[in-house]
């Protein structure tokens, strides 16, 4: 892996993450974790956005916690401290910000499953975000205040999936709709929940993750600059 592991302040909490630089620097995205937690899946996705121009920090928001079993995972997503979560977010986006290879005054952010809905959280609270990428994003004790989203909406979901099924991404699509934010959504056919992960091939689909991964590092280029 290319990145390092670093700590950063959050409302005057120490917390982790892992830091990957693109060389020569370039514009800033935060990095969220599915319910496994900061597992090396999303290490990787942090190099993959240095490879493409980015820098990218993937907070910890589980403190050094990992599930390898979705009941554990489960426990640890609900256990989530939502409060300190917003915490990690702005912490982890002033660090970005602050770092020397991070260029331009606004960062990105994406999450994936538990993640894309506190990347939605983290657009919706803090005005540094110009862009925010969600794959296939549910919690349900996270309730972003959507009137306040700044930037553009990427939304990547699968269409056989029992977490963020049809219903739920017309409806938030059709939320933001009535609030004026702009946002485009791709539903992928033939994919489940999580399709993206490449450390899962239960359910990892290469020809939608690669276009997937396109469309993303597209999106934060045009908004980041």
């Amino acid at each position: 892996m290319r990145g390092e592991m670093i700590e950063f302040d959050g409302n005057g909490r120490p917390f982790q993450g892992y830091l990957s630089k693109a060389e020569g620097g370039g514009p800033g995205v935060i990095v969220i974790q599915e319910w496994w937690g900061l597992v090396d899946h999303i290490k990787n996705v942090a190099d993959r956005f240095a490879a493409a121009g980015f820098t990218a920090l993937a907070p910890d928001f589980y403190h050094g916690q990992i599930a390898e079993e979705p009941d554990t995972a489960g426990k640890l997503m609900m256990a989530l401290n939502i409060g300190e979560a917003e915490k990690i977010l702005r912490g982890a986006v002033a660090r970005l910000l602050a770092d020397p290879s991070t260029r331009g005054d606004k960062v990105g952010v994406i999450g994936f499953c538990m993640g894309g809905q506190l990347a939605l959280l983290a657009a919706a609270t803090n005005p540094q975000i110009g862009a925010c990428a969600n794959f296939y994003g549910i919690h349900p004790n996270v309730n972003p205040p959507f009137e306040n989203v700044s930037g553009p909406v990427l939304g990547i979901f699968a269409e056989n999936d029992d977490f963020t099924n049809a219903t739920i991404v017309s409806n938030l699509s059709q939320r933001l709709t009535e609030l004026g934010k702009s946002h485009e959504f791709h539903t992928y056919p033939g994919t489940t929940h999580a399709f993206f992960n490449d450390d899962r091939p239960a359910v990892y689909d290469q020809r939608a993750a690669d276009d997937a991964w396109g469309k993303v590092v597209a999106f934060f280029g045009k908004h980041l600059g």
